[in-house]
């Protein structure tokens, strides 16, 4: 791990439908399609994103949704903070909530992700990639932030 390397600022969106249930996207197995610095191909994903320069998290968190899975987020909260640190790269990441969203799920045409589920919160699949994992954990421990051990 390159130690002069700044960590970046990322966050996941919990987006909870009227059955409670919690929306993850499967991300493309091929690391070139995948887009993550973090190189989490063929995992599933809370919808996420980096913050641009400038850029609110709100908004970061908004724009990214409608990107990623075409719906329009309303009513957005903080509710978690993870550092997520592997030997690729260096996260804070921002877990976020809405049970108010818009829209018809459309993935786009990037190949990017390549599935899209609504999971029961106690039923999540095994290859949830880690900072979804975390950021999930902690909204279900109504905790903000855990300590790496």
């Amino acid at each position: 791990m390159d130690k002069n390397k700044m960590p970046g600022v990322g966050f996941g969106v919990m987006l909870i439908n009227k059955d409670g249930k919690v929306l993850l996207i499967l991300r493309n197995s091929n690391p070139k399609l995948a887009d993550s610095d973090m190189r989490l191909e063929g995992t599933w994903t809370l919808p996420a994103g980096k913050v641009r320069y400038g850029e609110t998290i709100y908004k970061a968190a908004k724009r990214k949704v409608k990107q990623e899975v075409n719906l329009d987020v309303n009513n957005l909260k903080i509710i978690s903070i993870n550092d997520d640190i592997n030997k690729y790269a260096h996260f804070l990441t921002i877990g976020l909530v809405s049970d108010s969203f818009t829209g018809e799920i459309d993935l786009g045409d990037t190949k990017e992700h390549v599935d899209y589920k609504f999971y029961d919160l106690h039923n999540l699949p095994e290859n949830l990639c880690e900072p979804s994992k975390v950021i999930i954990k902690n909204y279900k421990d109504n905790r903000i932030y855990k300590e790496s051990e």
